[in-house]
Formats: structure tokens, sequence, C-alpha cells
């Protein structure tokens, strides 16, 4: 079904055709070794950028690494190990990236979980989908600010690219439940009242609004440096569905769209739109700007989630 509808109506954005040479340009993406994020890296890596695939498993990331080789004419990704469920491995990341380059021109965090099971929480004690998507990629970017810093000039910002997904308006109450993030008594409460099966998506939901959040908190506080937006990257086949039931996983692999496609907005927003296109903006298929769910433009909302964030990596900053 999903290859039905491409034909139906076909991207207007053709990488290959409409990216520009990327030569000189450094470029990390988060999760890079499979789905979204490997088909992210192949098209950087055929318009000449230097990519850094940041991956949590060394293995799988050469083995992604050597696959994209001989899909890229000899290209390679350069491994940067990355396990945004863990506050040290991120700091470490980063501190090993800075040591190598001056310079970062695009940063796409792309990497994240979905529909977890409830009682897996990262490496500090927070919900594994909120650490890791939304935590993890706060300390990561803030962390590299200083290479993104370098990397803009006047007339061309750095960029940070979120990925977020259609499915914060899954967020439960007005966004953010904080009682839901920690691991605790008052967690494990809540996620019982919300149900074994709802619970995973209200907190998948809210993870990508944290996502939202992210985007607008660095476009507004950072827009001398870079370039800031949220995307959703459509309804796509790819590993982020592995935590799902079967018949859910059978369902999604006869409709949903084919994996590449879902590379195609987070590459124009990183590499051909425009800043004022797309900073502080939501993204959707196939490169275009939209308006999300009304509680992504909850300021007081994003405000709260900003100063938990923070705090809860005060001490890797």
């Amino acid at each position: 079904m999903g290859a039905v509808l491409t034909r139906i109506s076909p991207p207007s954005f053709k990488p290959e055709r409409d990216i520009p040479d990327q030569t000189g340009k450094v470029i990390i993406v988060t999760g890079g070794n499979t789905g979204i994020g490997y088909e992210t890296v192949k098209q950087l890596l055929l318009k000449n950028a230097t990519v850094y695939l940041a991956a949590r498993s060394a293995e799988k990331a050469a083995a992604a690494i050597a696959r994209l080789k001989t899909e890229t004419n000899g290209r390679e990704a350069v491994f940067l190990e990355l396990d945004l469920a863990d506050l040290p491995s991120v700091k470490k990341s980063a501190q090993t990236f800075l040591a190598r380059e001056e310079k970062l021109h695009v940063l796409i965090n792309n990497a994240g979980v979905m529909n977890c099971p409830t009682d897996m929480l990262t490496n500090q004690g927070y919900d594994m989908q909120f650490g890791t998507n939304v935590i993890g990629h706060y300390l990561f970017t803030t962390l590299l600010l200083p290479a993104l810093r370098k990397a803009a000039t006047d007339t061309v910002p750095a960029r940070a690219i979120h990925v977020s997904s259609a499915g914060h308006m899954l967020a439960p109450g007005r966004g953010i439940e904080f009682a839901s993030i920690t691991g605790s008594k008052e967690r494990d409460r809540w996620v019982k009242a919300k149900g074994g099966f709802l619970a995973p998506w209200w907190l998948y939901g809210q993870s990508k609004l944290g996502n939202i959040y992210l985007a607008n908190y660095f476009a507004k506080t950072y827009p001398d440096v870079l370039v800031s937006c949220s995307l959703h990257p459509g309804v796509i086949r790819s590993e982020l569905q592995r935590h799902s039931a079967g018949w859910m996983q059978v369902i999604g692999n006869g409709i949903f769209y084919p994996t590449p496609l879902g590379a195609l907005t987070q590459l124009w927003g990183a590499t051909i739109a425009t800043p004022a296109q797309v900073t502080g903006q939501y993204l959707v298929p196939w490169g275009r700007v939209a308006t999300p769910d009304k509680r992504a433009r909850d300021v007081k909302m994003e405000d709260e989630m900003i100063v938990f964030v923070k705090d809860a990596v005060k001490e890797y900053i």
C-alpha cells in the first residue's frame, strides 16, 4: 500500500538531483546505522559530506558503514559511539567529536525509540522513550554548540534537525506528564492507571512532543548560531516498530511508506531549505511546513519541560 501511495503522490524533492555538493560539510546523524538514519547518511555521503554515524552498537555501526561503502562508490561514514540512554556516554561522544572536528555544520537528531515496555528505563532512571528521545538529544546538542557555533557564518547558520513524529498528538493531557518520566512508585501508579496497552503510546507521544519543544527552544535561544526545526518523517517502515506487537508490525509492513522516503524531509530541511523556511517550524512529508498539535505551541509547557531537562543533565554540562 505504501508503494502504491508513493506512485499516486510522488515526492517532488529528489536528493540525488536536488541536494547540492556537500564537500567540506561535517554532519552528524544519530541512529545512522539503520532505517531512516541509514538512508539519510547514504544520501549525504553521495553528496560528499563528512558524515559521522552516531550509534550505540559498534558492531551494528561497522556493518552499516561497510554496506554504505558498497552503495556510495566507496565513501565511508565515521563511527561515533553514542548511547542516548546513558548521559555519561552522551558527554563522552560529544567530547570525542569535538576532539576530532572544529566545526559541525549539521546535526540530525534522528535516533529514537518507540512503544518501549514501560519497565525500561535509561541508565539514569528516566523513562526510556523520554530519556532517549528528549533528554539524551538535548544534552548532545548542547555539548556540540561550540562546533555548531564555529560552523555558523553571517549568511550560513549551522542546522539542528530534530526528528519528531505525528505521534506527538498521542501525548497525554497538557502534553508532558512529569510524574511519568522518572522511575518511581509515582510513575508506577501512573503507568498502571493508563493501562498496559496505552501507557507506552502516551509515553511515546510526549517524547515526540518533547522533540518539538527542543527544536523550538534551540531556535529561540541560539538564533545567531543555528537553524533549528522539528519534523514528522512520515509513516515509514523501519526498525522503530520493533517493540510493537507482532500484528501491528505485519500491518505496518503492508501499508507504511518505504524506508528511503522517511529520509526526505530531514534531508530537505538539512540541505536545501532556506533558514527562513524552516527555523522554528514543524516539517512534514515531503519537505513542507505544517502546523503541529496546539499543545506544541504551549510556551508555558515548553518552558516547564526545558527546566526539567536542564536539571536532568546539569552534572554533565
